[in-house]
């Protein structure tokens, strides 16, 4: 460990029993996986690349369409508070992630941190699994959230694609009578398309999706760059911060809190994405974590100087309308056409269809490992565990995601987003957040290249804001749990056709010689 401090090409990652993998300062195209990790992934991400990962993958469509609904609960500009409240939260998580990560730079990420902290053989393995299960619906969800809101801003462009060809829903009774509309119009197609495309790219070796990476970023970095531009340089104070902006609600602002921070969750949930890529990671034990606390750093920037100047040239009334309106939730396009005039909207639309695309780009290539990771330890359907043989990348996975990401497209976004949010905290985030401090108590001497920062506060904060938005929806927590206990379900079915734990058959013992 202190020769890695010194400047050693050397890193000692933690394993289960005191094991170190030891990841060597190879050239990127010869460096694969741990020893003993065949098949192996070939290392080529390095800050850069790991970074604009991070922050496509945050950034998205995400705070294009979700700024109306924060403004309308936070009542105006106190929607600051939810970004900033969402911030202190992501990075109090993130140094949780970086930690893990630094550590267990593996392929598929939390289902190597759940399974390692909560023991292989046993609880481990069933809370790895469950991430998986969940994350083969929720996954997909995530994408087909960019691709739908992708496909609205593109509306804005060509309106005729909002038209609707066909509408029915769907109802569910043995989960509380949920009901799912579905649409298919030009916009639902475009979206289905947008998923097929980001497929198709991600559908290479890693050298090549890091390439790509940068040039999606550089497109992000400019739609954020000309929003605040238009926003400042016409900025009416006035306007974006009335009198007695900043005086708190007297009754119900918790509630809206609530609201406002799992709105946040959702727009900076992605800081963790080169966590699920760990094994294609050039020096991951500095990596990870700098890319991670870079990437937060520069959103949490990003989306408060965006809120404070589209406040400054839309009214906060016309900002928090448009919450209840999915077909005419533009709110950035219709500030840059007050500003410049309609030219600037369709440019502003065009550029936020760019960055909806980058952000479902990355999403699908950090997910994708996930499956491959558990199949490739036997804890998943065997099918996942296919790598190209030239590019080195999980094919089946890839395909699997993208795919089934067409097909959720045709559900409305706005159906999607809570159900994905309560699913992710309940199945991962607070599992982690307290093996964390599980493993700090069970392996005190292991070797962790990263320590998170003031711990155990990082920690209590995580929980603290999970629990607050988990309390504010518990009919959808409810059903959260129904679908963990299929996943239970669905594990011990597995666990007893292999006869692995819980089932296993304890081995013979022998008779030592006398």
């Amino acid at each position: 460990m202190q020769a890695a401090r010194e400047g050693s090409t050397a890193a000692p990652v933690w394993g289960r029993g005191g094991q170190r993998y030891i990841f060597e300062a190879m050239p990127a195209r010869a460096q694969s996986g741990p020893p003993g990790s065949e098949p192996g992934l070939l290392r080529g991400l390095t800050l850069l690349p790991a970074t604009a990962l991070n922050m496509v993958d945050m950034i998205g469509v995400g705070p294009f369409i979700t700024l109306p609904l924060m403004v309308a609960l936070m009542h105006g500009p106190q929607a600051i508070y939810g970004w900033i409240a969402g911030a202190v939260l992501a990075l109090s998580d993130g140094l949780i992630w970086a930690e893990l990560g630094a550590a267990m730079p593996r392929a598929g990420g939390s289902y190597e941190y759940l399974k390692q902290i909560y023991g292989p053989h046993r609880l481990g393995r069933l809370l790895s699994f469950l991430f998986v299960f969940q994350l083969i619906f929720s996954a997909p969800v995530s994408i087909a959230t960019g691709c739908i809101g992708l496909a609205g801003y593109a509306a804005y462009v060509a309106p005729a694609l909002a038209e609707i060809f066909w509408r029915a829903t769907l109802t569910f009774p043995l989960l509380g009578a949920v009901s799912l509309p579905i649409e298919i119009s030009g916009a639902t197609l475009l979206a289905m398309a947008a998923a097929a495309g980001a497929t198709f790219l991600v559908y290479r070796r890693i050298a090549g999706v890091g390439r790509i990476s940068r040039y999606l970023w550089v497109g992000v970095l400019a739609t954020f760059a000309f929003v605040i531009y238009l926003g400042l340089s016409h900025f009416q104070r006035a306007l974006a911060f009335p009198p007695g902006w900043q005086r708190l609600p007297a009754s119900g602002f918790r509630q809206a809190f609530a609201g406002a921070l799992l709105i946040a969750l959702y727009d900076y949930w992605g800081y963790y994405n080169i966590c699920f890529l760990g094994e294609e990671v050039v020096e991951p034990h500095k990596t990870i974590p700098r890319s991670m606390l870079l990437s937060i750093a520069a959103v949490a920037c990003l989306y408060v100087v965006m809120n404070v100047s589209i406040l400054g040239v839309m009214p906060a009334a016309e900002i928090a309308a448009m919450a209840h309106s999915t077909a005419q939730n533009f709110v950035v396009a219709r500030a840059a056409e007050l500003v410049y005039g309609r030219w600037a909207g369709i440019l502003v639309a065009l550029l936020v269809v760019w960055t909806a695309f980058a952000s479902v780009f990355s999403l699908l290539v950090g997910y994708s490992r996930i499956p491959f990771a558990a199949a490739r330890d036997g804890n998943f359907f065997a099918v996942f565990q296919r790598l190209h043989p030239s590019g080195h990348f999980p094919t089946a996975s890839v395909l699997f995601l993208g795919g089934l990401a067409c097909l959720f497209c045709v559900f409305q976004l706005r159906d999607l987003v809570s159900a994905l949010v309560v699913i992710r905290i309940l199945l991962l985030f607070l599992l982690q957040a307290v093996g964390a401090v599980l493993w700090r108590i069970t392996n005190p001497a292991q070797p962790r290249p990263f320590r998170m920062w003031l711990y155990p506060l990082p920690v209590l904060i995580t929980v603290a804001g999970f629990t607050l938005v988990l309390l504010d929806k518990l009919p959808l927590l409810g059903r959260g749990l129904l679908f963990a206990a299929l996943g239970v379900v669905a594990f011990l079915l597995l666990s007893l056709r292999h006869r692995q734990w819980p089932f296993a058959t304890p081995p013979e013992r022998t008779s030592a010689p006398r």
